[in-house]
């Protein structure tokens, strides 16, 4: 007879994991049967349709990039550990500037990773080996991911404030937290477009938190998944990184994620850039991140550095997709606008009295809104009229199009007359 020992699993003792709150608000609507449904949890682009949309840019570089295989002219073998050179040659560009100092002083470490998710996960791992211990600053909120890649790191993750109860930015209480942090530690940073809130510091705010980080000797790490997809200008959009890397001379680590900005999200395309003041010290550190990228993945994948590569190296689509981000920017800015009208019409309360009116979905900025409606709020949303959202209000106003706005805006006034304002 077989034996109870034999028959029980060596991982018995495992428990089940929570499902992420983010992926498991898709696999919900997914399994809504409903007819009439919203999903505004993906984190994703979405044209006036509701379909995922191709980028024309990407399609003509595939093209581009099938012929030159079928001539000869490409293969599919391993990449080195560092990635695709011709990725390498063009991505610190894009959020540096193309005349970036730091790139033609070579005093910029440049890895290809996987999207900005694998950047940051090559970032924590090179600070807990190089600064063990060092404790690490988010803000509250922030994108969920944040505390668990840096904790698998070995690292303590640690709150600062960041957002008012009305939903605008909390510059003294974020400036307390981190002149409270010890001296050295790790500041995370949202490039632009901050997830979930989208509220961003202005300029001046930025300055203000650059004299703070000199003066704690601070490591910045700027996290970078929006740039161009925020306002529709690169440039612009990557105002935080450049002024504290040109103009206050800091060393610090950006990453880049290709996801929103190119619509590669399955292609996990992205990089890490690591600002040093010395080019021998970028070489060095450059060869310790490989090592890294050895033990974690081997190698990067080929296809999205390619993809992104071609674009960009080519003047034609890389104006291709300067416009096609334009686009996309503009589709976002407007339905935060048709929302807010839609609420307005229909003299939808708003989330808490100390809300004078809905301003502040069209004041942030990016892919999301943080309405200020609450899990009561949202339980009504998904269980009556089946919109799919975070628990904490946060929509992706990519979700929303022409067709589906004056329905949500009706759902929403709807949850908050039934569950009552946010407790705030």
């Amino acid at each position: 007879p077989t034996s109870a020992a034999a028959i029980m699993s060596l991982w018995s003792h495992v428990e089940q994991a929570p499902p992420d709150p983010i992926l498991g608000v898709g696999v919900a609507y997914n399994n809504d049967p409903a007819e009439k449904k919203v999903n505004l949890g993906i984190g994703a682009y979405r044209d006036d349709t509701g379909k995922p949309w191709v980028l024309g840019c990407v399609k003509h570089a595939e093209q581009k990039i099938l012929k030159d295989t079928e001539d000869g002219k490409l293969n599919k073998e391993y990449l080195p550990v560092q990635g695709l050179q011709a990725f390498l040659d063009v991505t610190s560009a894009v959020i540096l500037g193309k005349d970036s100092p730091l790139i033609k002083e070579k005093k910029v470490a440049i890895v290809q990773s996987l999207s900005g998710t694998g950047a940051l996960r090559i970032a924590a791992e090179f600070l807990s080996i190089y600064k063990p211990g060092v404790p690490v600053y988010v803000s509250d909120p922030t994108w969920g991911n944040h505390h668990q890649i840096f904790k698998k790191a070995g690292l303590q993750t640690h709150s600062y404030r960041y957002l008012t109860k009305d939903m605008k930015l909390d510059i003294d209480g974020m400036l307390a937290d981190l002149k409270a942090a010890p001296e050295g530690s790790v500041f995370i940073f949202h490039t632009v477009a901050h997830n979930p809130t989208g509220v961003d510091p202005t300029p001046d705010q930025w300055k203000t938190i650059a004299d703070l980080c000199e003066a704690k000797k601070a490591i910045p790490v700027f996290d970078t998944a929006y740039q161009g997809y925020a306002s529709g200008d690169l440039d612009k959009d990557a105002f935080s990184v450049r002024y504290f890397a040109h103009e206050r001379g800091f060393e610090l680590f950006v990453t880049q994620s290709y996801s929103k900005n190119f619509g590669l999200y399955g292609e996990r395309i992205g990089a890490l850039n690591v600002v040093c003041k010395d080019p021998a010290v970028a070489t060095k550190v450059t060869s310790q991140l490989g090592l890294i990228i050895r033990a974690m993945v081997s190698n990067p994948p080929l296809h999205g550095a390619r993809i992104v590569s071609t674009v960009i190296s080519d003047p034609e689509l890389y104006k291709q997709w300067d416009t096609e981000l334009k686009l996309m920017a503009n589709r976002i800015i407007s339905m935060r606008q048709d929302l807010v009208d839609a609420l307005k019409e229909i003299d939808c309360p708003t989330p808490a009295p100390i809300y004078k009116d809905w301003s502040h979905i069209t004041s942030q900025i990016g892919m999301f809104a943080y309405t200020g409606l609450q899990a009561k709020h949202v339980d009504i949303l998904m269980n009556k009229w089946h919109i799919y959202c975070t628990k904490n209000g946060r929509f992706s106003m990519a979700g929303l199009n022409a067709h589906n706005v004056n329905y949500v805006a009706e759902a929403m006034k709807d949850a908050l007359v039934t569950a009552g304002p946010a407790d705030v």
